[in-house]
């Protein structure tokens, strides 16, 4: 591994980071946080713009990246992001703790949206701002924004965007992967600017929408206020997030062949087809649920809250407009369910995606044929084209290893949490990105009762699940580090 290389580069994710951070003084100027908050940001800005100036200075020289230092600045760029994103809330008081603090940031930029807050309502306008900011931010990967920067610099970006981009589809629209990145981009803000638009529309102001869409695009979840978007009694409202929910949680390339003309590409993606498929089913079946042991209810208001809830939790976005934790316990284990789900690969969610998910179960129905026809010759496909064995033996095993860490990040968690339920739906919500679990880490609940290391231990469940798991495995690995 180049160290000097790879920490050069960090150090432009660091200045990066701190002017975004900058500019939250402005919003805390504009709602009138006081000129303390504002020097309390500013500071924080220019002590990140400070460190990374610094870093730059005394790593500077030429650069030349392999797929080694790709994996080494994509997480330790992930790393220190998350430490001077931190920086805010100590400086500001508004979270006075390091690792409530780092935890908070970690799962901002990862856009898994657990937190710490109970009393989010009382922060100044800058910092949730900020808290949402980072959201926007991670969704797409402040590191596949930077790559469209990197040519400017003189840097190839592939090795980077091998190891950034989330899911097993890594297509790209342009030869150049600069032209990738800004395509993808382009999508991405088009999507914030729209949604924005339509939440002021149904009756949002400003300030809530804008923070609302950077945490739907970005499938975050964070929320300006402590009931999550249950703080909007309008079926309106809820209706626009759950469309830009399942937008956000679709493959970004297919949203950009859409916008060129090819009006058939979401309907010719097996991915996608079963994405919107099993949503509508589970959301279905819980509204059922709901009816048959709440018969007085609304069932109008159940389907809404019902579909809200699965398309939240499939594509990890984490918001809330009811608590499912009182649901019925079918409703609730389809919910535990939907944690692993994800969605398309290639989008901003988290989780195993649902290209994986059908690739191993193409796989295991081939396992099954192969019994019966040992000497028949049978290929995994999708969307007509045939999967390459490698493939599909990458996924199965990534697959595995998802599922192993969260039985051991569940035992872990045991040691924090009161029971199992609370134990293990942290341990899967924080490596799916998905936020919000069950029993005391409800989605009326938060993440504050946990001891620091237990925090800091999900953190580290967090950056693992954003960044597909292996990416940080492999700096793990003893043969990472011989030269």
């Amino acid at each position: 591994m180049n160290s000097r290389c790879v920490f050069h580069l960090v150090s432009y994710l660091i200045m990066f980071v701190s002017v975004a951070m900058g500019s939250c003084a402005l919003v805390s100027w504009a709602y009138g946080d006081g000129l303390r908050v504002i020097l309390q940001i500013l500071s924080s800005a220019g002590t990140g713009l400070l460190l990374g100036g610094a870093l730059c200075f005394f790593t500077k020289g030429d650069v030349n990246l392999s797929r080694k230092d790709g994996f080494a600045i994509v997480t330790f760029g992930w790393l220190c992001v998350g430490a001077v994103g931190a920086l805010p809330y100590l400086f500001t008081g508004a979270i006075p703790s390091v690792a409530d603090a780092l935890f908070e940031t970690m799962s901002g930029f990862t856009t898994t949206g657990s937190t710490i807050l109970s009393d989010i309502e009382l922060l100044p306008r800058g910092i949730i701002f900020w808290r949402s900011f980072t959201q926007w931010l991670g969704g797409m990967g402040v590191l596949l924004l930077c790559v469209a920067i990197l040519p400017f610099l003189g840097v190839g970006g592939m090795q980077i965007y091998r190891a950034e981009m989330p899911g097993p589809s890594k297509d790209r629209l342009t030869p150049r992967i600069g032209n990738t990145a800004k395509l993808l981009y382009g999508v991405y803000l088009l999507l914030t600017v729209v949604q924005t638009g339509l939440l002021m529309c149904a009756g949002m102001t400003f300030f809530d929408a804008i923070n609302h869409t950077f945490c739907t695009v970005s499938t975050g979840g964070f929320s300006p206020y402590n009931r999550s978007l249950g703080e909007f009694d309008s079926t309106w409202i809820h209706s626009i997030v759950i469309v830009f929910m399942v937008l956000a949680g679709i493959n970004f390339s297919l949203h950009f062949q859409f916008l060129r003309g090819r009006r058939d590409v979401y309907w010719r993606s097996a991915e996608t087809k079963t994405y919107l498929i099993v949503m509508l089913v589970v959301a279905t079946l819980i509204t059922w649920n709901l009816v048959s042991h709440q018969a007085d209810g609304d069932a109008g208001i159940q389907f809404r809250d019902a579909l809200f809830q699965v398309v939240s939790i499939t594509t990890t976005t984490g918001f809330a407009t009811a608590d499912y934790d009182i649901w019925p316990l079918l409703s609730k284990a389809l919910i535990f369910i939907l944690l692993f789900s994800g969605g398309c690969a290639g989008s901003t969610a988290g989780g195993l995606k649902i290209m994986r998910s059908l690739v191993v179960c193409k796989e295991v129905f081939r396992q099954i044929k192969l019994y019966m026809q040992p000497q028949a010759v049978l290929k995994v496909r999708m969307d007509r084209q045939s999967v390459a064995p490698n493939i599909v033996s990458g996924i199965t095993a990534f697959s595995l290893c998802f599922i192993l860490l969260v039985v051991v990040f569940s035992l872990i968690m045991t040691f924090y949490l009161g029971d199992f339920a609370a134990a293990s739906s942290a341990a899967v919500s924080c490596l799916g990105n998905v936020g919000p679990g069950f029993s005391e880490l409800g989605p009326t609940m938060n993440y504050a009762g946990i001891a620091d290391s237990g925090k800091l231990i999900l953190a580290f469940c967090m950056l693992l699940g954003r960044l597909e798991l292996f990416t940080v495995l492999v700096m793990l690995s003893p043969n990472f580090w011989k030269h």
